[in-house]
């Protein structure tokens, strides 16, 4: 992690320098105040038909000044970091916020933070000569792996982020943020037919997370998905028993009832949830986690964008909601702790409250007794698009495949459904939690209000005792 001065150094700024810019954003008088700089290296690599055919790069630097007053917040941002140039930034969120009550000016105290993602070999000191050689063989792998594969398409992401932080209590804090993504579109032929499938592998890790292992995994995941396909049916629809495969499930826990779990829907009373805080909601062998504090994930953070430690926050503990998730503003109005979940996509942006990974913890049943308890159902693992009302939890998600379930026994494979019911009550419906807890390592993006984010999902295998299966 680089320290303080590095950082300092970096973004050629002085800490009398950030003195002058605290002093000017809160001229008008505030309850607070932050400056969040950013420094970000982007780069993106894609083959096609057996070769690395595009690669682009790009860089975002900058400064983004937010100043809080009661409900109000004014926030601006400039691509540069030269005094004059902040201080007219300053000065814009000053007058956007302005109020008449003053912050007392606090000496600057550096806090370090544990580390979730040590960098030994930065993205930035790699050539691209370094990376073509795993995205060649990417796309060997695939075609090696199944006659019928007919294209492939292969691509890697990188970007590595200088972060310096400091608010109006004193709090300085620096962070340096890798992420790699490695993706493949396996396409298939058979009889006419042609099938698809796509898969992902995306870690907060420096360029030692590409790896022949990490290859074949996204090989083996593409090409297992396309040739399942070729035998799957669209079943009939319905009301019905369904369950949860272990993983990329976790997708439904995030969107629809995840969202609603976090602070500003709550307090502006859009969520569902906003009356629940302390209630029971579900079985009491349910807990549901955000975390920020897995080694190298897609969702760690070593603090948020608000200088807050990333940790452990239970949503859903033993069934009763426990806690929302909150950033500074949301915490201040519900008179708690922040919980870490203050993020933003970029300096351009003031933080709101967001998820980092979100899953449900490990109960008591294996997936065999879980499938073995349903009569006639489906089982489903791999989801795509999806629709949810934040509000009232109402959710439509397309399920790419999955099998049906009879008398206990998954059967044939099926492809192309809907599934549609309601986030918190398909909590409630939950009966059955598997003790297969699994992290799905896909390249997640959550998006809200305009903002796209990094995120990670988690699900054990679940039954939910019924939702609408949109099929033939």
């Amino acid at each position: 992690m680089k320290d303080r001065y590095c950082l300092l150094n970096h973004f050629e700024i002085t800490e009398s320098d950030l003195r002058k810019v605290m002093a000017v954003a809160l001229e008008k008088g505030g309850d607070y105040a932050d400056l969040y700089f950013e420094h970000t290296f982007n780069n993106y690599l894609a083959l096609q038909d057996g070769a690395v055919n595009r690669a682009g790069s790009n860089i975002d630097y900058g400064v983004g000044i937010r100043v809080v007053s009661g409900d109000q917040t004014g926030y601006a941002f400039v691509e540069s970091t030269s005094l004059d140039d902040m201080i007219k930034a300053a000065r814009t969120a000053s007058r956007i916020a302005s109020a008449t009550s003053v912050v007392p000016s606090a000496a600057i105290d550096q806090k370090a933070f544990t580390n979730h993602y040590p960098i030994v070999r930065s993205w930035e000191d790699e050539s691209i000569q370094k990376k073509i050689p795993f995205l060649q063989q990417l796309n060997d792998r695939i075609f090696e792996l199944d006659a019928r594969v007919v294209k492939v398409n292969a691509s890697m992401n990188d970007s590595t982020s200088y972060i310096l932080y400091y608010n109006s209590e004193g709090l300085l804090c620096c962070d340096y943020r890798p992420m790699g993504v490695l993706a493949g579109l396996c396409i298939m032929q058979q009889d006419g037919k042609t099938e698809n499938a796509y898969a992902s592998r995306a870690a907060r890790k420096d360029i030692r997370f590409l790896t022949g292992e990490l290859v074949e995994q996204v090989a083996q995941e593409a090409v297992n998905n396309t040739a399942l396909m070729f035998d799957a049916i669209k079943p009939k629809g319905g009301e019905m028993q369904v369950v949860m495969g272990a993983g990329g499930s976790g997708i439904l826990l995030h969107e629809a009832i995840g969202h609603a779990f976090e602070a500003d829907f709550n307090r502006k009373q859009i969520s569902i949830f906003s009356d629940k805080l302390g209630k029971k909601i579900c079985d009491e062998h349910i807990n549901v986690v955000d975390d920020g504090l897995i080694d190298g994930d897609r969702g760690a953070i070593n603090f948020d964008d608000e200088g807050i430690a990333g940790q452990k926050t239970y949503i859903v503990k033993d069934g009763v909601l426990n806690s929302y998730l909150h950033d500074r503003i949301s915490a201040k109005y519900y008179g708690v702790s922040p919980t870490g979940n203050g993020r933003r996509q970029s300096f351009r942006y003031v933080p709101i409250p967001r998820m980092r990974s979100t899953f449900m913890e490990n109960g008591n049943y294996s997936e065999e007794e879980i499938i073995a308890a349903v009569k006639k159902g489906i089982y489903v693992d791999n989801f795509t698009n999806g629709q949810v009302q934040i509000g009232a939890g109402d959710f439509t998600f397309f399920v790419k495949s999955g099998y049906l379930i009879e008398n206990g026994k998954k059967t044939r494979p099926i492809k192309d459904i809907n599934i549609i019911g309601n986030g918190p009550k398909a909590l409630a419906d939950v009966t059955m939690v598997g003790n297969n807890l699994k992290i799905d390592q896909g390249a997640w993006t959550c998006g809200k209000d305009g903002q796209s984010m990094p995120v990670s999902q988690g699900l054990p295998t679940v039954l939910v005792k019924q939702l609408t299966v949109g099929g033939n």
